[in-house]
């Protein structure tokens, strides 16, 4: 099976000087395409550190971190950017314009494809939305959605680019029970159905039961690494 994510022997530090602080200690993990995995870990711990990492919003500074076969460890800006054209992210802010409608916030998903027509792009925007049973809410304002639907939407703008990778930083954190499971339930499906690989950092027990593996992170060390959320 092909691997999605190689990381090897991964540190990580913030700050300068006597400021240096290290963050993420020797991880080491691989990650299977098409597999579901979720981090689990108390606040703190460097879950949305590596997340960050994988996702190349910020370039990775020792040992060896591979995502989708390029290795972004020492990565230029203009790599990471490249970089993330192959990625979906799905905040726990869901990180909606409210200046924009559900078309549009879905939209911005595909900017960095410029091969993509804007005619495509309306099309396949409009077409996740109904997928996500948004279809009759496309021009609406997030100010008139519920924060489920909200949710909605940010995983449509995350899918619509069909990506090889969707990351996603506590996805349910901001909603109740019902909505949560939905929301996930929805990642898994269209996940599945795109045959995209799943990195999902979460605190909500309740959605353990969809990941394929768990592993767990503790003051920057990757404790724990089980086969199966049932397990």
């Amino acid at each position: 099976m092909a691997i999605a994510i190689s990381v090897q022997n991964l540190n990580h530090y913030f700050g300068q000087g006597q400021l240096r602080k290290q963050v993420l200690f020797d991880i080491n993990l691989e990650i299977n395409t098409g597999e579901i995995v979720i981090m689990t870990g108390p606040s703190g711990s460097g879950k949305t550190t590596l997340l960050t990492l994988v996702g190349g919003l910020r370039s990775a500074q020792s040992g060896s971190l591979q995502v989708l076969g390029q290795e972004l460890c020492g990565a230029t800006a203009q790599q990471l950017t490249q970089a993330r054209k192959h990625h979906g992210y799905i905040f726990q802010a869901h990180n909606l314009h409210g200046s924009l409608t559900a078309l549009q916030n879905v939209k911005m998903g595909l900017e960095l494809h410029r091969e993509i027509s804007p005619a495509e792009m309306k099309a396949r925007s409009i077409a996740m939305l109904g997928q996500v049973g948004l279809g009759e809410r496309i021009n609406y304002y997030p100010d008139n959605l519920s924060g489920g639907q909200k949710q909605r939407v940010a995983i449509a703008r995350a899918l619509v680019s069909h990506p090889k990778l969707v990351l996603a930083d506590e996805p349910t954190a901001a909603l109740d029970s019902k909505s949560g499971r939905d929301v996930v339930n929805l990642m898994q499906t269209l996940a599945k159905e795109q045959g995209c690989t799943i990195l999902l950092v979460t605190h909500d027990n309740r959605i353990l039961d969809v990941a394929d593996r768990i592993v767990h992170m503790e003051d920057g060390i990757l404790k724990r690494n089980t086969a199966s959320a049932v397990s």
